[in-house]
C-alpha cells in the first residue's frame, strides 16, 4: 500500500512548487495539499503566532491524519513555534519546513547569513538556527537581513521589484558570510534565477530539502513497520 504525504500551506503559490518536487522525489507517494491563508495573515498582523493560530493549525494537522496521511509537513517558516506542538502531540511525523536547511547551514559554517522579507518569519528562523547551532555544539554568528518592501512587492504582484529587492540583498549584504539560508520558501526562485555561479557564497532555501527529509522519514517509517521499501529515486 502507498503512503500519503499532507502538505499545509499558508500561500497558495507554494502549491506548485511543492507538487513538482514532490512528484520529482517522492515516486510512488499519495500527496495532497491543504491551504489556510488566513494563518500567516493573522500572524503578520499580530506580529506573532498566537495560541489561536496554533490551535487551528493542530486541527489541521489531525484533520490530515483523518484523512489518511502517513507523514504531514508545514511548509509556512512563520509558524514553526505550532509545528513544535505538534510535533510532540501527533501520532503521525510533523516535519518542519526549514529543519533540514537549519542543520545544513550550521554544518556548512559559522557565520551565517539569514534573509527574510518578513519579521515573523525572521524570528524564528534565527531561533531555529541557534537550537539546531546548540544542538550540534557549534558556536555560529547570524547575520540577519529584513528586505524591506520585498513582501509589499509580492503581494502587489510585482516579483520583479521583489526579486530585484532580494537579489541586491544577497549580493551586497551577505556577501561576508559562509553562508545564506532564505527564510521563506516563496525566496528559492531568486537564486533560481540568478544561478548559483553568480553567488560567492552557498544559498540555501527550504523546499527541495524538506522534500528530501519527508523522503527519509516516510522511509524510516516503513522500516518501522517492516515494510517493503522501494529503492529511492
Amino acid at each position: 500500500m502507498s503512503q500519503t504525504l499532507a502538505l499545509i500551506h499558508t500561500s497558495p503559490t507554494l502549491t506548485p512548487i511543492f507538487g513538482a518536487l514532490c512528484s520529482q522525489h517522492l515516486s510512488g507517494v499519495n500527496v495532497f495539499h491543504m491551504v489556510d491563508e488566513s494563518l500567516i495573515k493573522d500572524t503578520i498582523r499580530h506580529g506573532a503566532l498566537r495560541r489561536v493560530t496554533i490551535r487551528r493549525l493542530l486541527a489541521m494537522l489531525q484533520s490530515a491524519q483523518d484523512a489518511g496521511a502517513d507523514a504531514v509537513m508545514v511548509t509556512c517558516s512563520s509558524i514553526g513555534a505550532g509545528v513544535r506542538i505538534g510535533q510532540q502531540v501527533m501520532d503521525i511525523p510533523v516535519i518542519r519546513v526549514d529543519d533540514a536547511m537549519a542543520e545544513e547551514a550550521v554544518q556548512r559554517g559559522s557565520r551565517i547569513g539569514v534573509m527574510a522579507t518578513l519579521r515573523t518569519t525572521l524570528e524564528p528562523t534565527l531561533a531555529l538556527l541557534r537550537d539546531k547551532a546548540d544542538a550540534a555544539g557549534k558556536s555560529v554568528e547570524l547575520v540577519s537581513s529584513l528586505c524591506d518592501g520585498a513582501f509589499e512587492a509580492m503581494l502587489a504582484g510585482d516579483t520583479a521589484t521583489h526579486d530585484r529587492i532580494l537579489s541586491k540583498a544577497l549580493l551586497e549584504e551577505m556577501k561576508d558570510v559562509d553562508v545564506v539560508v532564505l527564510a521563506q520558501a516563496s525566496m528559492a526562485r531568486v537564486v533560481q534565477a540568478m544561478g548559483q555561479d553568480a553567488l560567492p557564497m552557498p544559498v540555501l532555501s527550504s523546499p527541495e530539502l524538506a522534500v528530501l527529509r519527508a523522503r527519509d522519514v516516510l522511509h524510516a517509517c516503513d522500516v518501522l513497520l517492516g515494510k517493503p521499501v522501494e529503492a529511492a529515486v
